[in-house]
């Protein structure tokens, strides 16, 4: 079982940056962020594999940077040039296989959720 604590989200700015993190408790994991507008679906913003290969959503790509540190057992989100359409709960996810999947029913396990709210 693996456990997932995200941090980090908070009101802010047009423009702003906020950096989200998430502690985990088992390494050989895929891992990913999603977020969830309020009345939206659930949708992958960033995901990264084992060896450190990143995929990201078009509507994200080059705000957004993921990053993992397996040593402090966290993952990162950097989100830069924050947006009003960035609102939304953002939640940490770990895989199995199915590694850098933009599909929510690929991965096993989820965090709580930050919210991030931009205006």
């Amino acid at each position: 079982h693996v456990q997932l604590v995200e941090s980090g989200g908070g009101s802010v700015q047009p423009g702003d940056s906020l950096r989200l993190t998430c502690t985990f408790s088992e390494t050989r994991y895929c891992m990913g962020w999603f977020r969830q507008p309020p009345g939206k679906d659930r949708e992958m913003v960033a995901s990264i594999d084992s060896i450190g290969t990143r995929r990201y959503a078009d509507s994200v790509k080059g705000r957004f940077t993921i990053a993992k540190d397996n040593a402090k057992i966290t993952l990162y989100l950097q989100i830069d040039s924050l947006k009003p359409e960035d609102t939304a709960m953002y939640y940490c996810a770990a895989a199995r296989y199915r590694c850098l999947s933009d599909r929510a029913s690929d991965y096993s396990y989820w965090g709580q959720g930050t919210q991030v709210t931009v205006s």
